[in-house]
């Protein structure tokens, strides 16, 4: 009975502040309106229409991949491999590296997602201590010590290490890093304060659903942003030493809520883990009733799924350049930097190209290349884009089109920025890992 009242308060009292009905300033909230989700569908349709595939120059085939996925094995994920893999089926992804969450209950590494499933190369690894970890045996029982002894650790036996969760740990300086994330899609949404509020009120998603059948990738990527702090702290570590930049798609599946009919007509609330929340009497919930009809205590009376795994991959990949789909390969790739983040939800990037050219010799993204008064930058991309050089951190060149070129008239880290006008707004689609000028 107490239980009921202060809950229904606090429905209460977030309605009155307005999460539910005021006008929210243009975050993801106020995105997740029926009008706008339709006119971002209708800019990625339109993007369908005007894409034109690309050859690729060079000796590497691209593939595309998924980089900080939890599965059953993390204790905030439900995620079988198979539901996993059948949504990298469906979003284009060949590859995933998993990051469990490291527990006494099994070894990340031995009992992690190896081999190919499917066509989707599975690589197993964990976020811990700071770091997305990908080693090449196990750690188990081994001392991690400081950020940077455990950086030496996992790097002095062949594996990779990513710096995450940028936001906090700005201050980081690891010698040795493989890379660091360069977008982080929980980043994203920490920083949506009025979405986290009206997640808490399940009247509020009642009043969204039809958002999220109707549009559920618009609705999901409704948080991206410029990931401005990722870079501005990126461009500074390049400068001391390449950094690999990839994408985080910190995908659980673990964002929603089930409700079901429990004993003396109450509606039994759960998150997407099976955590019961509360319980309120069935009348207080006027949108309920008509669900309520013919429904068994235990049944579902409705159920909604934030962050289903073929939508948080399909947001967000990293594309790789490699000789061939084999773990060796995307070693090699993160190693050299060879390759590329793109929003994929907004449109297809493949084929999207990036390199340096001195004469007939052609640099890769990633390379390390000998300034030359010849030297020149290109790039070229499926759709008309604005695109944007970056030097240094600071843009040095604009413009707008299916290709760019540039010439180096001076040292320094460049990479571009690819940008596309969705529904009046400019976002940003592509981020291309840099080519080292010295």
């Amino acid at each position: 009975m107490n239980t009921r009242v202060k809950t229904t308060g606090w429905l209460l009292t977030l309605f009155a502040a307005g999460v539910c009905g005021r006008p929210a300033r243009a975050d993801a909230l106020a995105k997740l309106k029926l009008e706008k989700l339709e006119a971002v569908h209708k800019a990625i349709q339109a993007f369908r229409l005007d894409w034109r595939k690309l050859s690729r120059s060079g000796p590497y085939k691209e593939y595309r991949a998924n980089l900080h996925v939890h599965s059953l094995l993390s204790h905030d994920s439900r995620g079988t491999i198979d539901d996993i893999v059948k949504a990298a089926g469906a979003t284009g992804t060949q590859v995933l590296l998993f990051t469990e969450h490291p527990s006494e209950r099994y070894d990340y590494f031995k009992d992690g997602h190896h081999g190919t499933k499917d066509g989707v190369l599975l690589i197993p690894g964990a976020e811990t201590n700071g770091f997305l970890v990908y080693p090449t045996q196990s750690l188990r029982g081994l001392a991690t010590g400081t950020p940077q002894e455990f950086c030496d650790l996992v790097r002095s036996r062949g594996g990779l290490m990513f710096l995450s969760h940028l936001e906090e740990r700005m201050n980081w300086e690891i010698r040795g890093l493989t890379g660091t994330e360069i977008y982080n899609t929980h980043a994203d949404f920490k920083e949506e304060k009025n979405l986290i509020a009206a997640l808490r009120n399940p009247l509020w998603l009642f009043r969204v659903v039809d958002c999220f059948q109707k549009y559920p990738q618009e609705s999901f990527s409704a948080l991206q942003k410029y990931p401005a702090g990722y870079l501005r702290r990126w461009d500074q570590l390049c400068d001391k030493a390449p950094h690999t930049g990839v994408a985080a798609n910190d995908a659980h599946q673990n964002v929603g809520l089930v409700i079901r009919l429990a004993q003396g007509e109450k509606a039994g609330f759960e998150d997407a883990l099976g955590k019961k929340l509360f319980e309120l009497d069935v009348k207080a919930l006027p949108a309920l009733q008509p669900l309520r009809k013919d429904k068994q205590v235990g049944d579902i009376l409705f159920q909604i799924q934030l962050d289903p795994y073929e939508n948080s991959l399909r947001h967000v990949g990293t594309h790789l350049l490699l000789t061939e789909l084999s773990q060796k390969a995307v070693w090699e790739a993160l190693e050299a930097g060879r390759g590329f983040v793109a929003f994929d939800w907004l449109a297809d990037s493949t084929g999207f190209d990036f390199a340096g050219r001195t004469g007939s010799r052609r640099f890769e993204m990633g390379s390390r290349v000998p300034w030359d008064k010849a030297l020149t930058l290109h790039a070229k991309a499926p759709l008309a884009v604005q695109w944007k050089l970056i030097r240094n951190g600071r843009v040095s060149a604009e413009s707008t089109g299916r290709n760019f070129e540039a010439a180096v008239a001076e040292a320094g880290n460049y990479r571009v920025e690819a940008w596309l006008k969705v529904a009046g707004e400019n976002m940003i689609w592509i981020l291309s890992n840099p080519i080292y000028v010295r």
